[in-house]
């Protein structure tokens, strides 16, 4: 899709994150003026990525602070929210940058006009869910429409891609050990979708008519069990690992031990989150009616760093 002229500026926060950095490029590409809105300065390396057409400006914003987000969306015409916290520590707490963030920059786009916005949570949000980090998400949705009511929703599953911090993980911990430890018997099922069809698709839904308001659960075209992900990993890494299944019970009590920690390389929130299967539901509205043909992981693994020829 092309910028129809009725949106020339879009505000991206989170935009130096992994998602946020994809939906950046992808915007550029279809040719239009970007912000960069995060807490941090964008990197000088990812400009020089993002940007060789002096169409990108970076700004500051802290989606708790609801000040920084009316300033860094003045003047512009859309806004998408890809601003993701996975791990909780002092002040950065899933409430919030989930939903208090959600709200603040919803709120902020409903008094300036914004035309549109696009919302990105993650698949299986459930108010009633044990976990919270899930239940966070589907808090700040509502959150989003009551104040933006024809905000976009995209769920993503597990986001994969060449700079991933999932899958690019499992391989990093293979190469340093002979075991790998399973969540369970490692039978909960995912379906990792592109980073780049996941971009695709929220700046399809920017000027897509039929958007405003909808809810999308963005998944790729395989649905694996954890397990089989590792055994990819490993085939394309060309290592042989055990696989130990590790009961939940003790995943929940190492989680806790780890919770003591400055910043724990396991929280309880992660594993809750790996004690459910993670797809798209075969009922709602998908990458294909956004004009997305879902990328094979199979297809990108070949491009990872971790992958041998």
């Amino acid at each position: 899709m092309e910028a129809d002229g009725e949106i020339g500026c879009v505000t991206v926060f989170g935009g130096s994150g992994f998602l946020g950095r994809a939906i950046v490029k992808q915007l550029v590409a279809e040719g239009f003026t970007v912000r960069v809105a995060a807490r941090h300065v964008v990197k000088d390396s990812t400009r020089e990525d993002l940007d060789r057409t002096q169409s990108i400006l970076p700004v500051y914003a802290d989606v708790r602070d609801e000040t920084s987000v009316a300033l860094a969306i003045d003047g512009c015409d859309a806004v998408v929210n890809s601003v993701g916290l996975y791990v909780e520590g002092g002040s950065e707490t899933f409430e919030a940058i989930h939903e208090l963030g959600a709200l603040n920059l919803a709120h902020q786009c409903a008094l300036q006009n914004i035309g549109r916005l696009v919302h990105i949570s993650g698949i299986g949000a459930d108010v009633n869910s044990e976990s919270s980090y899930v239940r966070v998400r589907a808090k700040g949705e509502l959150l989003v429409r009551d104040v933006f009511s024809d905000a976009t929703i995209l769920r993503p599953s597990v986001l994969f891609g060449t700079e991933d911090g999932f899958l690019n993980t499992l391989a990093k911990v293979a190469r340093s050990s002979p075991v790998l430890p399973l969540f369970g018997r490692g039978g909960t099922r995912l379906q990792p979708v592109y980073v780049g069809d996941v971009a695709k698709a929220a700046v399809n839904a920017l000027t897509a008519p039929g958007a405003p308001g909808k809810v999308y659960e963005l998944g790729g075209p395989q649905v694996y069990s954890y397990k089989a992900l590792i055994d990819l990993v490993l085939t394309h890494a060309k290592q042989r690992r055990l696989l130990l299944p590790v009961p939940f019970l003790i995943w929940d009590f190492l989680a806790m031990l780890s919770s003591i920690l400055p910043r724990p390389p396991l929280t309880r929130a992660q594993v809750t989150l790996m004690k459910q299967d993670n797809v798209v539901s075969g009922t709602s509205l998908t990458l294909k009616d956004l004009g997305v043909d879902p990328t094979s992981l199979k297809d990108v693994l070949r491009r990872y760093p971790f992958s041998r020829s």
